[in-house]
């Protein structure tokens, strides 16, 4: 009888991890979903992608990372004029403020892309 027992608690432990680890695979194709529609500068998927998970760039804007760099520096690094505007717009002044983005931007390469007069204009700088 004791046998048994344990046998099932194995079993709910077991059955218990691949519960817990399907998420992370979802959440992990909407990452790569995102960084994909972001580097063809696809906006209308991008937004269809976001409104279909029920995400907000907002939301997500700390924690997705595409090539190492959050979605508006990936957006600068693509030359993406239309997904990167959408991002601005869906931030919030305050987190595009500290004007990190820019000084990255600009460090980096990219001062002539036309989304850093976007991201002023959004910050107030």
């Amino acid at each position: 009888m004791i046998k048994l027992s344990k046998l099932v608690v194995i079993t709910a432990l077991a059955a218990g991890s691949f519960v817990y680890t399907a998420p992370a695979q979802a959440d992990d194709q909407l990452a790569i979903s995102i960084c994909e529609y972001i580097a063809a500068d696809d906006k209308n998927r991008l937004r269809s992608k976001l409104k279909s998970s029920r995400v907000k760039v907002r939301n997500i804007y700390d924690a997705v990372f595409c090539n190492g760099n959050n979605l508006l520096r990936h957006a600068v690094a693509s030359n993406a004029l239309d997904t990167g505007e959408y991002i601005v717009k869906n931030l919030s002044k305050s987190s595009l403020e500290d004007g990190a983005d820019i000084s990255w931007a600009e460090s980096n390469g990219h001062s002539g892309s036309p989304l850093i007069a976007i991201i002023k204009e959004r910050a107030g700088l």
